[in-house]
């Protein structure tokens, strides 16, 4: 079966198994795990923050970052198709006790007029605007990248105001990799940034989160009472680390498969590719045909190939390091012949 839901499906490296199995661990919970450390300390540096966590997730990395940047009754300003809106669980009101205000942005971009827009003024029948997010890569828009440029517009923004900004960067390295820029570019204008590493980098799981000494002395805690804290995280650590120093270059070889797939797409009658392919997100636009994007998810999953629908004329397909060139390969002949039946029914 050729997998091609998501990058979250890949599988740790064998050295990623064996540096599990080696990790020298201690008590997290009492800072005292020297793998967890060695990869916070890592981390930070890496994205040029003063300081960084271990978290179980991204969600749990996003939630810890909106409950330590915001007040009960603030609200939070964020793009309409964003992870943090669509796939959290609304638990930025759950926990955090604050309201998500969406803007519709450009592939997951905020340009300056609407992100002052969208500040909240000194009014008493309006909550304060306590955190601004952004996501890059964007989910929703296709793997879209944010650029160095437009971030900076928007963190420069935020600083105005004086509201503090919070990075979903849980693909952050394809942005890097596929940019040619340095992560820190992307990283450092943000008071605080989440990083996944169990995506294309492929560890088994986990996420960090990174800013200031201050913020993530408070993210612990937050961390903890979220159930999140962890006794012997070497095992987590340990992957994690190969994952950040060891898988990031090879992004590019997920960003090719993808291109290889929107190229071949462009020849195949009844289907097209519904967005500018940046990295390893190809999204499928299944209109011309006789069917829904469940439908012709189901008959893919019959032929061997399994996808996500991401609308109702809308298949997701993310390439990932565990797909082989070959099997990119039968993937598109499998397009190929489910768009062909399809549209035979016609």
């Amino acid at each position: 079966m050729i997998d091609l839901r998501s990058d979250t499906v890949t599988k740790p490296t064998e050295s990623m198994r064996v540096a599990m199995v080696d990790a020298v661990v201690g008590d997290d919970v009492y800072e005292e795990d020297p793998t967890v450390n060695d990869l916070e300390e890592y981390t930070a540096e890496l994205l040029g923050k003063e300081a960084a966590l271990l978290v179980t997730s991204g969600t749990q990395g996003n939630q810890i970052a909106v409950l330590g940047h915001c007040n009960l009754g603030n609200e939070v300003i964020m793009e309409q198709e964003s992870h943090l809106f669509h796939y959290e669980g609304a638990a930025i009101s759950a926990f955090a006790g604050v309201q998500p205000r969406t803007v519709l942005g450009d592939r997951g971009f905020i340009a300056q007029a609407e992100l002052e827009a969208a500040i909240r003024s000194e009014d008493v029948h309006a909550p304060e605007t306590g955190l601004i997010c952004l996501e890059n890569t964007h989910n929703r828009h296709g793997g879209a990248i944010i650029t160095p440029e437009q971030t900076k517009e928007m963190t420069d923004v935020a600083k105005r105001y004086g509201i503090p900004t919070h990075l979903d960067g849980a693909r952050l390295f394809n942005a890097s990799v596929a940019l040619g820029v340095d992560i820190k570019e992307l990283s450092e204008p943000f008071t605080s940034v989440q990083i996944c590493l169990s995506k294309g980098l492929g560890a088994p799981i986990g996420s960090i989160i990174a800013g200031d000494k201050a913020f993530i002395k408070k993210a612990r805690k937050w961390r903890k009472r979220l159930g999140g804290g962890m006794r012997q995280a070497g095992v987590i650590a340990a992957p994690g680390k190969i994952a950040l120093t060891s898988m990031v270059e090879r992004l590019k070889d997920d960003h090719t498969h993808a291109q290889f797939i929107a190229k071949a797409v462009e020849e195949i009658r009844g289907l097209s590719v519904g967005n500018q392919v940046d990295t390893n997100i190809v999204l499928l636009d299944t209109t011309q045909l006789s069917c829904t994007a469940q439908e012709f998810v189901n008959h893919l999953y019959t032929a061997g190939v399994k996808a996500n629908t991401f609308g109702p004329q809308t298949v997701r397909l993310i390439t990932h390091k565990d797909l082989s060139q070959v099997e990119i390969e039968k993937a598109i002949d499998t397009l190929r012949q489910v768009a062909s039946y399809f549209e035979m029914e016609a």
